[in-house]
């Protein structure tokens, strides 16, 4: 890179400090959070149009997934800081405790928060609970099933090397990738797809 290219990194790096510190880092995961999901369901439609012709982009589709992104925001903020202190360990001398972080959030935070993404979007979507419900019973498993494959792995790296106040943006980044996964599990019709290109 450029001498200049390194100068203006580390400009962005310094201007965007404030947004990682006190209350800005709330508002910082809460919405990076609803952009993201946003952005991996787009990725997701863009795909879909392109397998499909004649399917539209649906922004109604992608509004409700930056608003379910953005109400899991502030859990995420708080669930992150609840584990520190819960379990205060950073580093390899203190792995023990860090695997036993990853369990805990793999067995409590990923269902409830498989739950609230099928049960939020089927509101602002306008399903019934019971549709939603539904909806929850027939994907949960193969949704938690993926989960475990992915984020173990995932958080281990998180609670390890990243500092308490990247984490959710960490975390946020990977999602981008599992959001594109989730809007799949979610919009999926039945019948054949031919792939894009």
């Amino acid at each position: 890179m450029a001498p200049g290219g390194w100068r203006w990194l580390r400009g962005l790096w310094v201007a965007g400090q404030p947004l990682f510190q006190g209350r800005a880092l709330l508002v910082t995961n809460t919405l990076g959070s609803g952009v993201l999901m946003a952005a991996g369901d787009g990725m997701r439609q863009s795909w879909e149009i392109r397998a499909r012709p004649g399917q539209k982009f649906d922004p109604r589709r992608s509004a409700s997934m930056f608003a379910v992104g953005c109400s899991m925001g502030p859990f995420l903020h708080y669930w992150y800081l609840w584990l520190d202190r819960l379990l205060p360990a950073s580093g390899l001398r203190g792995l023990p405790d860090i695997l036993r972080k990853v369990l805990v959030d793999q067995l409590v935070a990923s269902p409830m928060l498989g739950v609230w993404y099928f049960l939020g979007l089927g509101c602002l979507e306008g399903q019934t609970l019971d549709q939603s419900c539904q909806e929850l019973q027939d994907k949960f498993w193969e949704f938690y099933k993926a989960d475990w494959c992915v984020w173990p792995a995932a958080q281990l790296v998180n609670f390890l090397f990243v500092p308490p106040q990247f984490r959710v943006t960490y975390i946020n980044g990977l999602t981008l990738g599992w959001d594109t996964y989730l809007s799949y599990l979610k919009y999926r019709t039945p019948g054949p797809l031919r792939p894009p290109g």
